[in-house]
């Protein structure tokens, strides 16, 4: 009873749709992290959070990839007053989104102009856009970060908007504080990724839907 309370509940139409789902997963979160790497190496500004894991990183000598993951466990303890239910796809964001991070920071090259690190930037906020759009669609449960949002509306009844913009905007003040990179990609992944989510998600929610229905039939035939 106490571990319901606690974790979401996993469900599947068929055994081959929860492989799928995992799969589905497993490959949004590393292309997630692979398109972390491309935006930090575009090297014209990052996403809040990432300014912050930035300014971390470089006040403790740690990898980037190494403090996003110690970033996201102590966004998860946040989750224990809050009374947030952790899913697999929560734990999972957690712990591969930093290592595919620096995965693809140790094999993308550092750009020789502001000319290829821009366009770096943009193709890294569109992959990073879909990736979102493939972890949360495999329905696992929220990204730690995103869930910290949520529990933090549900428990106070501010407005999503204002909730999300403390967060971001204290996140991002201390990030800068401590020495993290805030630049032109800052302001455009913080009016960029919300249209791009919002255009990835939906299509791709609708076929992973469709999918497991099919699957579910092909069950019970």
């Amino acid at each position: 009873m106490l571990l319901r309370s606690v974790v979401l509940p996993v469900t599947a139409t068929s055994r081959r749709d929860l492989v799928e789902r995992l799969v589905q997963l497993l490959v949004g979160l590393f292309l997630y992290g692979v398109a972390l790497g491309f935006m930090v190496r575009g090297g014209i500004g990052v996403a809040p959070w990432d300014v912050l894991a930035l300014g971390l990183a470089e006040q403790t000598g740690l990898r980037y990839g190494v403090m996003t993951v110690v970033v996201s466990i102590v966004v998860l303890l946040l989750w224990i007053p809050l009374r947030q239910r952790v899913g697999l796809g929560t734990v999972l964001n957690a712990l591969l989104v930093g290592p595919s991070a620096d995965l693809a920071l140790a094999l993308i090259p550092q750009p020789a102009s502001v000319w290829i690190g821009a366009p770096m930037f943009v193709f890294g906020l569109l992959l990073l856009s879909f990736a979102t759009g493939l972890y949360i669609a495999a329905d696992f449960g929220p990204g730690p970060r995103d869930g910290l949002m949520t529990g933090l509306v549900r428990r106070t009844g501010w407005a999503v908007w204002l909730v999300r913009t403390l967060i971001e905007g204290g996140v991002l003040l201390i990030g800068f504080l401590l020495g993290g990179p805030v630049g032109v990609g800052t302001v455009l992944f913080a009016f960029g990724v919300g249209p791009l989510i919002g255009w990835f998600l939906p299509r791709i929610t609708r076929m992973r839907e469709a999918r497991s229905q099919k699957l579910g039939l092909l069950r019970s035939a």
